[in-house]
């Protein structure tokens, strides 16, 4: 299965891959419109210093630390990624603190949010990944 990877080394921190990431699931057709004075909610987020940033997002595990801990069973797998239905979602946050990567996060409305790998928007593939100026982030099987 393909998922995203990111090289550090090539990350500038700029964080247009989360502004990309907000774009394509706001549902909207301009981005301006979309996020222009808007608190963002993307689902990868970008950490880091001077030295080095580097961008999480979810990994989509084998066998999901976040799906077993789902106490309403939002998550799911689903054609080998870690999927959310945000209408099961009870907003105890068992799955934020199981990840060990980081990578779920609250969303807009206070439940879990997590990457889906923009398959189920309009993008059809990554847009963090359309969106890094550097190319430092990449959608592939390893």
């Amino acid at each position: 299965m393909k998922r995203i990877f990111v090289n550090e080394e090539w990350c500038l921190g700029c964080h247009l891959c989360e502004y990309n990431c907000a774009f394509a699931n706001s549902g909207m057709k301009n981005m301006a419109l979309a996020l222009k004075g808007k608190k963002i909610f993307p689902k990868i987020h970008v950490y880091g210093n001077d030295k080095i940033n580097f961008a999480v997002s979810c990994r989509h595990c084998e066998d999901p630390l976040c799906v077993k801990a789902c106490i309403s069973g939002a998550l799911h797998i689903k054609d080998g990624r870690v999927c959310i239905d945000k209408t099961k979602c009870v907003g105890c946050y068992s799955c934020i603190m199981v990840c060990p990567y980081g990578s779920l996060s609250v969303g807009e409305t206070g439940v879990a949010s997590k990457c889906e790998l923009c398959l189920d928007n309009a993008c059809g593939s990554p847009a963090c990944v359309k969106g890094c100026p550097n190319n430092a982030i990449v959608y592939e099987e390893r």
